[in-house]
């Protein structure tokens, strides 16, 4: 039906009409909307200036206006942003056929930081039924939202009985898979998919508190993730696949738009913040390692399915970065400084930050970390790098690795080059160590992992395998008081790491369901300690604990079944899964490292992987070939007496009352310096204390002591004393007062010794019995040998991994002192020719350890060479190649190690009588000590006695007729009973009977949560042999516990008839302790 055409005075002012047209009345319903617009408008503005009056009017302080300006400024621009990233998604996922063609080629920048082209596939059927079910999921939604979770918000509190939910829609845009990867080639029993989500949605839901007149709500969310689905088990029976595990691989990018009281949140920083909340709570249950499990089928162990075994775990090496970009500049930039580096490690929810490295673009971390790989491929590991600063930290690169490419490859030793850096490197060592259920590796995977350094005096060593302790349920858990049921939850610990597992309210036979995962050092020597617990974790509801011994013998490394609880109802019981898993890293599985050809051969050629060439031995020299000062150096000893005549600074009242002082001394030389303890209130202080430095014999050096009374604020100087080396050295011994310079009055007792070095061995047990006899107060053993290693060169050398010829290094340790040579460049056979040495307190037991590194990173092969092998040399001298351990059988190290031995002028003038009144120990005086025993007292025990399961304790009695005193030394205890669930606070009372006064009474330290503690300290006591042998020595071995504790203070006893000991000749043994006195 044809419409009748529109009258021109319907139709309104028409384009060209005359401007009276314009002049003519308005209709009746346009100059009402025109009237509201103005009041509307008017409003606006009264309620912007009405914040400015009250503020004026009730005398508020300018600061507040501005500050409220400034977070509506901070609100209105969030919210802008939030809302025009959402529209602009929104477009993108309605439009993302013409969209992205179009302007991906042209720029990166206009697209959301979420959208990327990973290599999957389409499946746009799954986005045609989600958009034609959207509507019904919406009314589920809303269902569920209103009959079923506002009750429960309810119930839950009184202060939210009015909440109700005033509208849910969740709009006309539904979730959209961008595309789906499907990977089958890992188990035959289960399917992987990884589902690309992209959900850009108009929803709209809003909840009000009427009782409150608290409305808030949700405008519009943004959620991008890669979500994995997991269907296993399959199975031979409908539904086909036993239960569905579903979670998000990384965090999903997630954005909210609010309303409401909730748009506060978008305030800046809040706005932040309550993104992070949510992200957290959602990464709770949905991001690895935690997983949403929905079983199909019944009898599925769940919390396997929830926490299965990991895939493996990756033992990362993070080494060192080389030429960062430098970010600390000063003046504003107008001098360039360096940046002080640190690295943030992550896998998952994994984080590991590493230490800094202050002022340095070429950082040294040597770090390593192990982490849990759940799922490969997909699971990555990303590094950044950042400047520490004292604000923000600046950012200096990242870079990111799938852990799919280490399991592929086994082993990674790469440099990485940084993204969105100007410059920068980060060199990885990657490990995948595979699963094993088995122990018969257990003991090589041990003695590796001792060779593994880890830099950082609070890193972990190296785990030897991983635990899982699946906890299913328990039964017939006892009640609390009053008949009430409890509401369990678990602790689990495995040495210190202690985990809980979720609480269940209201039942003793709790179903939990929860996993644990635990790195093991040692599983020989761990346990699993178990506590059922009340939720308010004080009362103990049972407890069970594991030894993984048991682990070690079981089949597969697993225990599954009823475990009984102990301090519990007496059929209480707790059913839990343990598997343990050995860390094995498969070496077979690395490619063969090509041996590079050895220099001197006469024609380049091609060497190809697993062929060796082996130079003639000829072209190698046989020895080294040092300079002629190697060896020259000496070793000085120090031994600071005493003082006399000091001045006093210590002035009280305003001087009126004179004081005294607080000495103490500072020694330099040789560029080294000691400083002594400090006397309290003495002008004539006894310091006797011993100092050792190596030196070289060099012209002019001098020995400056320099002393100081000690002050709270600035000390004061009380003299300094400078000796000539030259003269010291010339005079080989010097005991000598030394007068104070610079000072009124004052002198210094100083003893010097230029100790002599030999090469006869059969001086080391006399010197060895001297240098024992010495008590200094500083607890200084005088050294026993001068260690000189002179290291030349290597031959034959493995390559990288990457094939290159390696920047080799040397690292020369002992004990806790270690020295580095300079790294040659690229070769397999470099040679470094340098020298160092070492102070040695007992060559018998102690070891040097050479190893050689590309870069100070991987390993190149090392050397161990027990000191005592040196002691069958001629002249204790080994100059020879060694055999590299850890690397190709042709690798080898060209060093030598000279021993001399520090042979005092004062332990040559020791006869045989004086040497045998000292206690003798160690092995070094192995056929001493068994004379010794047989003289001993043959119901106290003895040294080889058998740890039988009695308490005992390890004492030294001499008397030292040189000194005119007795001398008792407490060395240890082992066998200590344990009257507590930790181990005693032990140390050790004794008192020389019959007198008990100060002077007779004696105690150690106290030695920590320990049956085997170990002392070593010496006791001296004044008097003559004829009184020492009068006495009884009465020792008791307590644990330190406080007043009002209940636990035991006695853990034995010992007392021992001096009469009945040779004290001349000493004594030193085992002896059995009793509650009794003996």
């Amino acid at each position: 039906m044809q419409k009748e055409p529109m009258s021109s005075d319907d139709a309104g002012p028409r384009a060209g009409a005359s401007p009276e047209a314009a002049d003519l009345p308005l209709p009746q319903d346009s100059a009402g909307k025109h009237a509201v617009s103005v009041l509307w408008s008017f409003g606006k503005c009264v309620a912007a200036l009405l914040p400015v009056y009250l503020a004026g009017y009730f005398g508020f302080s300018i600061s507040l206006v501005l500050l409220g300006l400034l977070v509506y400024t901070g609100w209105k621009h969030s919210r802008d942003g939030k809302q025009a990233r959402l529209l602009n998604a929104m477009n993108l996922l309605e439009n993302d056929q013409d969209v992205i063609p179009t302007r991906v080629f042209r720029s990166k920048r206009d697209l959301p930081a979420w959208v990327n082209f990973p290599d999957v596939e389409k499946v746009e059927w799954i986005n045609k039924i989600l958009q034609q079910a959207w509507p019904f999921i919406g009314q589920y939604l809303e269902k569920l939202l209103v009959e079923t979770i506002a009750p429960s918000i309810r119930a839950a509190s009184a202060h939210l009985q009015t909440l109700s939910f005033t509208k849910v829609d969740l709009g006309d845009r539904p979730l959209k898979v961008v595309g789906v990867k499907a990977y089958t080639e890992h188990d035959k029993r289960q399917v992987i998919l990884d589902l690309y989500i992209s959900y850009a949605g108009d929803v709209e839901i809003n909840v009000e508190v009427k009782k409150y007149f608290c409305k808030a709500g949700v405008k519009g969310i943004q959620l991008h993730g890669k979500l994995r689905v997991i269907l296993e088990p399959l199975i031979g029976d409908v539904p086909l696949v036993g239960a569905v595990t579903m979670f998000f691989i990384r965090r999903p990018t997630l954005d909210i738009n609010w309303t409401g009281l909730t748009n506060l949140l978008d305030i800046p920083g809040l706005n932040a913040m309550s993104d992070t909340m949510i992200m957290d709570a959602i990464a709770s249950f949905l991001v690895l390692p935690n997983r949403l499990t929905v079983p199909l089928v019944a009898n599925l162990h769940v919390a396997q399915l929830r926490s299965p075994l990991p895939r493996g775990i990756v033992r990362i090496h993070l080494l060192e970065a080389e030429n960062l970009a430098a970010k600390d500049n000063y003046m504003k930039g107008v001098l360039s400084g360096k940046s002080d580096p640190y690295a943030v490690l992550r896998v998952g929810t994994q984080t590991f930050t590493s230490h800094h490295v202050d002022n340095n673009l070429n950082p040294q971390w040597r770090e390593v970390y192990e982490v849990i790989v759940h799922e490969v491929p997909g699971q990555e590991l990303e590094l950044e790098v950042f400047d520490k600063d004292p604000d923000q930290d600046d950012f200096l690169g990242r870079m990111k690795l799938d852990l799919g490419i280490v399991k592929k490859a086994v082993l990674l030793d790469e440099w990485y080059t940084l993204k969105d850096a100007t410059s920068g490197q980060v060199h990885l060592k990657l490990e995948w160590l595979s699963l094993l259920p088995s122990a018969e590796r257990l003991s090589e995977v041990l003695g590796k992992n001792k060779n593994i350094t880890i830099s950082g005096k609070t890193a972990d060593p190296p785990s030897a395998a991983i635990l899982t302790v699946y906890l299913d349920r328990a039964q017939d858990l006892p009640f609390k008081k009053g008949n009430k049921d409890p509401s369990p939850m678990v602790q689990v610990s495995v040495q210190d790491t202690t985990k809980e597992s979720r609480t269940v309210y209201g039942t003793n036979n709790p179903v939990w369901e929860d996993a644990f995962t635990f790195f093991i050092q040692d599983p020989r020597k761990q346990d699993i300690d178990i506590q059922v617990k009340d939720d308010d974790r004080a009362l103990t509801l049972g407890t069970l604990s594991i030894p993984m011994s048991r682990l070690l013998s079981s089949t597969e490394l697993s225990m599954d079944q009823w475990f009984q609880l102990e301090k519990s109802g007496p059929a209480s019981r707790i059913y839990i899964t343990v598997m343990l898993r050995v860390l094995w890293l498969n070496e077979d599985a690395i490619l063969t490292t090509p041996v590079s050809p050895l220099p001197g051969d006469g024609d380049e050629s091609e060497v190809s992987p697993g062929t060796t060439n082996v130079a003639p031995t000829s072209k190698r020299p046989e020895h080294t070939s040092p300079d002629s000062n190697f060896a020259s150096e000496g070793v000085l000893r120090i031994h600071l007496v005493e003082a006399q005549s000091l001045i006093a600074k210590d002035n009280l009242m305003g001087g009126m009352v004179k004081g005294k002082s607080d000495p103490y001394v500072k020694i330099r030389v040789g560029g080294i310096a000691f400083k002594s303890q400090v006397i309290k209130e003495n002008l004539n202080p006894t310091w006797n204390e011993l100092y050792e430095v190596i030196l070289t014999q060099l012209p002019g050096q001098e020995v400056e002591f320099d002393l100081y009374d000690k002050d709270i604020d600035q000390d004061d100087f009380l003299g300094r004393v400078k000796v000539s080396l030259r003269d010291l050295i010339s005079a080989q011994f010097t005991d000598q007062w030394y007068t104070l310079n610079d000072v009124k009055s004052g002198r210094l007792h100083l003893v010097f010794e230029w100790v002599p070095k030999v090469s006869d061995p059969t001086r080391l047990e006399q010197i060895l019995r001297y240098n024992y006899r010495q008590s200094y107060l500083n607890k200084t053993v005088p050294s026993v040998a001068l260690l000189f290693v002179y290291i030349e060169r290597a031959h034959g050398l493995p390559l990288k991994k990457s094939g290159k010829e390696p920047m080799a290094g040397a690292e020369v340790s002992f004990k806790n002192i270690s020295y580095r040579t300079k790294v040659f460049n690229r070769s397999t056979s470099p040679q470094w020719d340098e020298a160092f040495h070492f102070l040695i307190h007992n060559p018998t037991d102690d070891t040097l350890v050479v190893k050689l590194s590309h870069s100070w990173g991987q390993a190149l092969g090392s050397l161990v060479l027990p000191l005592r092998e040196l002691l069958n040399e001629k002249d204790l001298v080994l100059d020879r190649w060694f055999s590299l351990d850890g690397a190709m059988p042709e690798s080898q190290i060209l060093l030598r190690a000279e021993l001399k031995l520090l042979d005092s002028k004062l332990a040559q003038c020791s006869d045989a009588e004086d040497a045998s009144h000292v206690i003798l120990r160690g092995e070094t005086a192995a056929a001493a000590n068994r004379e010794l025993r047989h003289r001993s007292v043959p119901t106290q025990g003895g040294e080889d006695a058998s740890s039988s399961g009695n308490a005992q304790i390890k004492l030294s009695v001499a008397y030292s007729s040189e000194e005119n005193r007795l001398v008792i030394t407490i060395h240890a205890c082992r066998n200590l009973a344990s009257y507590s669930k930790d181990p005693p606070d032990t140390y050790i009372s004794f008192i020389l009977l019959p007198d008990k006064n100060r002077n007779t009474k004696r105690k150690t330290s106290v030695k920590k949560k320990s049956l085997k503690p170990e002392f070593n300290e010496r006791f001296d006591f004044d008097m003559p042999l004829e009184e020492a042998k009068q006495k009884y020595l009465e020792v008791s071995v307590k644990n330190s516990v406080s007043f009002m504790s209940r636990e035991k203070e006695l853990l034995g006893k010992l007392q021992i008839d001096l009469s009945q000991l040779d004290l001349k000749t000493g004594v030193s043994q085992w002896f059995d302790l009793s509650h009794e006195t003996n």
